[in-house]
C-alpha cells in the first residue's frame, strides 16, 4: 500500500485506491483514459503511472485490441483491464452469485488470469466497427493462434450461428477451429469449413 507505490513516485495512496476500486468493480470492461478519469476522479496523466504500477505489481492485466486482421492499432486509445485474481473483487465488494449481472465478467476475468501466466503468447481482444471477440492469442507473425469467445450461457450450444462477430473474425483470418465457453455443456460443432469447440467455463481445460 505504501512501500511499493513509493518506488513509482506515487504519494497519494487514497487516489490510487480510488482508481483500483473502479477497475476491480468493472474488471473485464473496456476503458479509455477519459472514461477512467471520469469514474475515478484521477487525471489522465496520473492514471498512466498508476496503471503501470498496478500491472507491475501483478494486480491487473491490460489487454490491447487488434483489428479484424489481427494487426495492432497504431494508437491504443482503448483497452480492457482485468484483475489478476477475480477474488479481489469479492474482497473489496460484496460476493456475487451465478445470477449476478457481473458474474460473466468474473468468469472472463478468471479465464484471462489463467492464460496470462503462460507468458509465451501475447493476449489481446479483437475489435472493429460492429464486432468484437473476447480473447485472441497472437503469434509473432500477427496471426491468431487461439480464439475464444467467453459466454456465461448455454444458448450457443444450439445457436452458434448467433456468434456473428466470432464467425466473421474466423473467416477473415482463415481459422478452422474456434472456442466458445458455456456454463456446463460440451459440444463440437461443424459449420462448413469452421469447427466450434464449446466447453464449460474451466480455463484449465483449454489447450
Amino acid at each position: 500500500m505504501r512501500d511499493l507505490p513509493s518506488l513509482y513516485g506515487i504519494k497519494d495512496v487514497q487516489e490510487l485506491n480510488s482508481l483500483f476500486n473502479v477497475i476491480a468493480y468493472n474488471s473485464g470492461n473496456e476503458f479509455n483514459l477519459e472514461s477512467l478519469s471520469q469514474e475515478s476522479g484521477v487525471d489522465k496523466q496520473t492514471i498512466r503511472r498508476y496503471l503501470e504500477y498496478l500491472e507491475a505489481a501483478f494486480l491487473i492485466k491490460i489487454l490491447y485490441p487488434v483489428g479484424i486482421n489481427t494487426k495492432r492499432f497504431q494508437r491504443d486509445s482503448r483497452f480492457k483491464i482485468y484483475l489478476t485474481n477475480p477474488s479481489m473483487r469479492c474482497a473489496l465488494f460484496a460476493p456475487i452469485t451465478f445470477t449476478d449481472d457481473h458474474f460473466g465478467q468474473m468468469v472472463e476475468t478468471a479465464i484471462v488470469a489463467q492464460w496470462m501466466h503462460r507468458g509465451d503468447v501475447p493476449l489481446h481482444f479483437a475489435a472493429w466497427a460492429g464486432g468484437e471477440v473476447d480473447l485472441v492469442m497472437v503469434a509473432p507473425s500477427q496471426k491468431p493462434l487461439f480464439v475464444v469467445e467467453i459466454k456465461w450461457s448455454n444458448q450457443y450450444v444450439s445457436n452458434s450461428g448467433k456468434l456473428k462477430s466470432l464467425l466473421k473474425y474466423a473467416r477473415e483470418n482463415k481459422k478452422k477451429v474456434v472456442w466458445v465457453t458455456s456454463i456446463d455443456k460440451v459440444r463440437h460443432k461443424h459449420m462448413k469449413i469452421l469447427s466450434f469447440v464449446i466447453y464449460p467455463q474451466h480455463p484449465i481445460a483449454f489447450p
